[in-house]
């Protein structure tokens, strides 16, 4: 069928008016040979047929509704209102994109408004952003804010051991070309007084990440510490946060943090099988006109009615390319509505709560695990929803074992990243995990090491 709208006359006019005859005149670039390739398709299927080939084929995912999964490592299955759903599907938010005319995107900018005041409560601190890809890109974006800060006058990036494996490599990937020099020595691990030394007036930034990508959670004056090892160099200290354990812990606003990234996935993004997801950011408002991404404003119009309008947006569409402060240009902001929805569903009590059961699953947890012959909790405590455990056979086996043999979705093996811990495997539970899903997984755990399998 031919869903074309050009009529015959219009086609003939159009070829008139750029001089060929007849449309195959334009794709004489192309080798006759490759212009209609034999596909070799399967017999055509009706609609109804088809969806049913399409849910058969949607079954051989190992979705979170099927399958009990103790694998975080920076995405996590928490529940997710339905108004969060709900509002995202509404057209007037599902089909918008950048909103560059304020009179026309009031909706959006409020939207968007609502979720940067929501985040720099969440995260204690006076500015925040929005449209940062995921959590690794805002990390890498802070050390951009640092080093534009400093007038690249400083080359050094210090990383935290345990930040994230995955944004560190971004980190690394955006400095690339720029001579920077980036430290992230990952046998030094939980060592405070180490990194501290490492800073000098050299260094641009630190970044921490708390609680960090092995699941421990640092102390506010720990933090402090940290904060102020980095502030006597003339360095920026980033936080890159877990944004429910905020709904629980100290913000890091409250310990003198310059930058807080976070990926947003947790707070109400579903995990998607990998994105997209969603980068928060937020800073202190003295290096606002170095940040990303965009900042939405509140204003009064003529007369005297509430507005909102696009205040600051510092990629290469709106300024000089040369004076940008990053390429970010995708949107993400449906990602930050979602984020939007559930904070405000879930509230400060619901958020508190969400980790609190998250936090208690997860000591529970380590308390019935620590107890089997031959494992060890390998992450101090303090931890918030997941941690590290040190096994006598690698990690890669038991998670073969727990999906062959119990249809689990294990841990994050830890051993390619942190070879210094042995066969380590990092365990995620969060308020959806249930207590019988974590004795399960002790069972499992049970008849891996008594030799049975593996």
């Amino acid at each position: 069928m031919d869903y074309v709208p050009n009529t015959d006359a219009q086609r003939a006019e159009m070829l008139a008016t750029i001089g060929i005859k007849d449309i195959s005149e334009l794709f004489q670039v192309v080798p006759e040979k490759a212009r209609y390739p034999q596909l070799n398709l399967p017999p055509a299927l009706s609609e109804a047929e088809m969806m049913a080939e399409l849910r058969a084929m949607s079954e051989e995912n190992a979705d979170l509704e099927h399958y009990t999964s103790f694998l975080g490592a920076g995405a996590y299955n928490h529940f997710i209102p339905a108004v969060v759903d709900f509002v995202l599907s509404r057209s007037e938010f599902y089909t918008a994109y950048t909103p560059y005319q304020a009179e026309i995107s009031q909706g959006w900018l409020q939207a968007i408004h609502e979720y940067q005041s929501m985040v720099r409560a969440l995260t204690g601190m006076e500015v925040a952003n929005a449209s940062h890809y995921d959590g690794a890109t805002a990390t890498a974006e802070a050390v951009i804010m640092a080093l534009n800060v400093t007038r690249h006058k400083k080359r050094k990036v210090l990383l935290s051991p345990t930040l994230h494996p995955q944004y560190r490599q971004v980190v690394r990937t955006y400095t690339q070309g720029d001579q920077v020099e980036v430290i992230d020595d990952v046998a030094s691990c939980f060592d405070l007084p180490d990194i501290k030394a490492q800073i000098d007036d050299q260094t641009a930034i630190l970044v921490w990440q708390n609680p960090d990508f092995l699941g421990h959670l640092y102390s506010p004056a720990e933090m402090r510490a940290l904060a102020d090892a980095a502030h006597a160099h003339g360095a920026l200290f980033a936080v890159a946060a877990d944004p429910v354990s905020l709904g629980l812990f100290t913000p890091p606003g409250a310990y003198d943090a310059d930058i807080v990234t976070a990926e947003g996935q947790a707070a109400g993004n579903a995990i998607s099988f990998g994105g997209p997801y969603l980068g928060i950011f937020a800073f202190k408002k003295k290096y606002v006109h170095k940040s990303s991404g965009r900042i939405v404003g509140a204003t009064e119009d003529a007369q005297g009615r509430r507005g909102y309008v696009l205040t600051l947006s510092g990629r290469e569409q709106h300024i000089r390319r040369e004076r940008a402060s990053s390429n970010i240009c995708s949107n993400q902001a449906l990602n930050a509505l979602a984020t939007a929805v559930y904070l405000a569903a879930m509230g400060k009590r619901g958020l508190r709560r969400v980790a609190e059961l998250s936090y208690q699953k997860a000591h529970y947890a380590a308390k019935v695990l620590a107890e089997r012959p031959g494992v060890e909790i390998a992450t101090p405590d303090p931890f918030f929803l997941e941690f590290a455990v040190r096994l006598p056979k690698p990690a890669a086996q038991l998670n073969r074992f727990l999906w062959e043999e119990w249809g689990m979705i294990g841990g994050y093996d830890l051993e390619p990243e942190y070879p210094q811990l042995g066969h380590a495997m990092l365990l995620s539970f969060t308020e959806l995990t249930e207590r019988g899903e974590i004795d399960e997984l002790v069972d499992a755990v049970d008849e891996f090491l008594s030799g049975e399998r593996g």
